[in-house]
C-alpha cells in the first residue's frame, strides 16, 4: 500500500538532519584576516556606524533582507491549536518558501504565550534584528489585536498572512472570475461564511476594493452576522453586521452571486447551490477540505466557477502567490508598513497575470498541455516566475506612492534583477 502523504512528509523532515532550515554563511571565514573582518576587531567599523545612523544596518548586516515569521500555534493550518511547539515544522516550511520564492532570509519564533500583550512585547523587543514580521497560525480575535498593535509600536512592517495573504489572493481570483461571468463587484451579491480571521480581512479588502457594504453577508456558526446578535459578538464580526431578515446560509444564498467559504467541510449543500444566481462563483477555501465537495459542486451546477485551496483542483487560491512578493517589494523600498494600497497593488497584478500566455516552464511543472484564462484559470501558479517580477515591482510602487517606503528604486532596474535574488535557491 502507497504512503500516505503524511508519512511521505515524515521522512522529508527527519531524513539527514531534521528539519527544513539551516544558517548558511555568506561570507569567506578560512584565514586569519577574514576572522578578523567577521569578527573582533574589524567588526567595530560596522558597529559603530550603525550607532552613528541606523539606516547603516540595512547597509552592514542582513537587517533588510530578514523576516520573522512568529506564531504562537494556536490556529495551524487546519489542524487548530496545536500549541507553540507543533507549529514549528509549518514555521519552517514557509522559511524555505520565502528563501526559494522570493530570496528572502526567514527564521521561525514560536512563542510559547496565548497573552496577547506577551506577544506583542516579545516581538516589538526583537524588531532590531528584522527588516519585516510575518504573523502566522494565531487565532483570531487575538490575531487582530498583535497585528494592530505592532504596526503601531514598530516601524517595519508586521504582515498576518493568514488574513492578508487570504485577501489578496482570493480577491485576485474573483475579479477574474467576475469578469469571466460578466459581472461587475457593485452589482452582485456575496455571501462569506467564517469570520475568523481571513473571514473579516477578506469581508474588509472586499469593501476597500469597492463592494457595496449590503451586498456582502458574512456567516459565522450560528447564522448570518445580523444587529440582532450584536451581543454575542466581537468588535470586529460587529463591523459587518446587517439590519436583515436573512437568518441562515441557506437564507442568504439564494439568489447570491458569489459564495466564499472560509470555514468548515460540508457547510454549503447542493441545495444551496442550486439556490444562487446564474454562472454561481464558489470559493470553497475550507482546509483540508472545502465547504463542498468539489465534484458534487461541478455536477450540482455546470455553469459554476469554481475555486478552492486543494492543490489538486483549478483555481486554487494559494498565499504562497502573494506573500513572499508582498514582502520582496516592502523590504526592497523598507517600508514601514504594508498598506492598503500595497495590498490592492497586488491583487491587481495577480489578477492581470493570470491574463497573460503561460510560459511552457509552467506548462511542464504541472503536468498541463496548455492554460489560458477562462473559468479553469483565474490564478497564476505558484511556480510561475513572473510572480516575483509582477507582484513585487507593483507593490514597491505603491510604497513609494502612499510614502511608507524609506527609500526610492528606480523600478525599471529593480524588475531587471529581481530574477538574480532566487537564481542560487531555484
Amino acid at each position: 500500500m502507497a504512503d500516505t502523504i503524511y508519512e511521505q512528509a515524515l521522512r522529508y523532515h527527519e531524513t539527514l538532519t531534521p528539519g527544513a532550515l539551516s544558517v548558511v554563511p555568506k561570507r569567506s571565514l578560512r584565514e586569519a584576516k577574514d576572522l578578523a573582518l567577521a569578527y573582533s576587531p574589524g567588526i567595530a567599523g560596522p558597529v559603530l556606524k550603525i550607532a552613528e545612523n541606523p539606516d547603516n544596518a540595512y547597509r552592514y548586516t542582513g537587517k533588510g533582507n530578514l523576516v520573522a515569521i512568529v506564531t504562537n500555534g494556536t490556529a495551524i493550518l487546519g489542524l487548530g491549536n496545536r500549541g507553540a511547539l507543533a507549529s514549528k515544522p509549518v514555521m519552517e516550511g514557509k522559511a524555505v518558501l520565502f528563501k526559494r520564492f522570493a530570496g528572502i532570509d526567514a527564521f521561525d519564533i514560536e512563542i510559547n504565550s496565548t497573552n496577547p500583550e506577551e506577544i506583542i512585547q516579545t516581538v516589538a523587543l526583537i524588531e532590531p534584528t528584522f527588516g519585516g514580521v510575518n504573523l502566522e497560525d494565531i487565532k483570531a480575535p487575538e490575531c487582530f489585536v498583535v497585528e494592530e498593535a505592532l504596526n503601531e509600536r514598530m516601524d517595519i512592517p508586521a504582515f498576518h498572512d493568514d488574513q492578508h495573504g487570504t485577501a489578496v489572493v482570493l480577491c485576485a481570483g474573483l475579479l477574474n472570475a467576475l469578469e469571466v461571468a460578466g459581472k461587475e463587484l457593485k452589482n452582485v451579491s456575496i455571501v462569506l461564511n467564517g469570520a475568523g480571521a481571513a473571514g473579516i480581512a477578506v469581508a474588509r479588502m472586499l469593501l476597500t476594493l469597492g463592494c457595496p457594504k449590503d451586498h456582502l453577508t458574512l456567516c459565522d456558526s450560528k447564522g448570518v452576522v445580523s444587529m440582532d446578535r450584536m451581543q454575542d459578538m466581537n468588535a470586529y464580526k460587529a463591523q459587518f453586521a446587517r439590519t436583515t431578515k436573512l437568518k441562515t446560509l441557506a437564507d442568504a444564498l439564494r439568489g447570491a452571486d458569489v459564495f466564499i467559504g472560509v470555514s468548515k467541510a460540508g457547510v454549503l449543500t447542493p441545495a444551496m447551490l442550486r439556490s444562487m444566481a446564474r454562472d454561481p462563483i464558489v470559493f470553497a477555501m475550507a482546509n483540508p477540505e472545502p465547504e463542498i465537495d468539489l465534484a458534487l459542486a461541478a455536477a450540482t451546477r455546470q455553469d459554476i466557477i469554481l475555486g478552492s485551496g486543494k492543490s489538486d483542483a483549478p483555481n486554487q487560491v494559494n498565499n504562497l502567490l502573494c506573500f513572499p512578493f508582498i514582502f520582496r517589494g516592502a523590504l526592497d523600498t523598507r517600508a514601514r508598513r504594508i498598506n492598503d494600497a500595497m495590498k490592492l497593488a497586488a491583487i491587481r497584478a495577480l489578477a492581470s497575470l493570470a491574463h497573460e500566455p503561460v510560459p511552457a516552464s509552467v506548462l511542464k511543472a504541472y503536468g498541463l498541455p496548455s492554460l489560458a484564462f477562462g473559468r479553469t484559470y483565474l490564478l497564476p501558479k505558484p511556480f510561475d516566475r513572473r510572480l516575483l517580477t509582477t507582484v513585487s515591482p507593483a507593490v514597491a510602487r505603491a510604497a513609494m506612492e502612499t510614502g511608507v517606503a524609506r527609500i526610492t528604486i528606480d523600478l525599471t532596474s529593480y524588475t531587471k534583477e529581481l530574477p538574480q535574488r532566487v537564481s542560487d535557491v531555484a
